[in-house]
């Protein structure tokens, strides 16, 4: 690593919030700990990063020091910024991770009933899993049964107008704008009662 590219780094790690004397003393640790945190392999962190597998292990053993490129190649990879290779996290494994999903960019999942669009598929290790749906039941003799699942839920109508049905509640009838959050594992169904499939937003908890 050249002074000047060393200069930049220090620079970056300052506007990140550190100073020199924040600076992790094992870079290697540090990046093995972002890669875990992930849930990647050698392989799949080195994929992402354009670097090749040695070159990720020997990084991580202080086998050999980066080059700036390498780094700002590791930092896009990991989903981070470079400062945050060189600051450790104050509280947890915070790691700075985020994606976007795009009008339309969503993973397809139709059924009978519903046609789900799976949002923020490329975050791994979620503790949340956020899903659009285009609700096309219009029955209840549509299901079969109950749908239950562990985890709590969080329901948000688009458009349209639905019937929330619960295993120990009353239906309810929502329209756009409304929103319920509810206990998963209790049994419930949604139907669309306008002329057109109402849409939704759902967001589940994993765990």
């Amino acid at each position: 690593m050249t002074l000047e590219e060393n200069g930049s780094i220090l620079r970056l790690a300052r506007e990140g919030g550190g100073d020199e004397h924040a600076l992790p003393l094992d870079l290697g640790a540090r990046v093995r700990e972002l890669r875990k945190a992930q849930g990647w392999t050698l392989e799949q962190a080195a994929s992402q990063a354009g670097l090749a597998r040695s070159t990720l292990s020997k990084i991580e053993n202080g086998q050999m020091s980066p080059t700036y490129d390498a780094l700002k190649k590791l930092a896009t990879g990991l989903q981070i910024s470079v400062p945050q290779l060189f600051t450790p996290p104050s509280r947890g494994q915070v790691t700075g991770r985020m994606v976007t999903t795009r009008a339309g960019e969503g993973t397809a999942h139709p059924t009978a009933t519903y046609e789900h669009e799976l949002l923020s598929a490329g975050m791994t290790r979620k503790q949340m899993l956020p899903y659009r749906a285009r609700v096309r039941a219009r029955r209840m003799e549509e299901f079969d049964g109950w749908v239950r699942h562990d985890g709590e839920e969080f329901l948000y109508v688009l458009t349209g107008v639905i019937r929330l049905y619960t295993e120990f509640y009353e239906p309810v009838e929502m329209k756009r704008g409304d929103s319920a959050y509810y206990d998963a594992s209790m049994g419930h169904n949604v139907v669309s009662v306008s002329p057109e499939d109402a849409t939704i937003l759902w967001v589940t908890s994993l765990g």
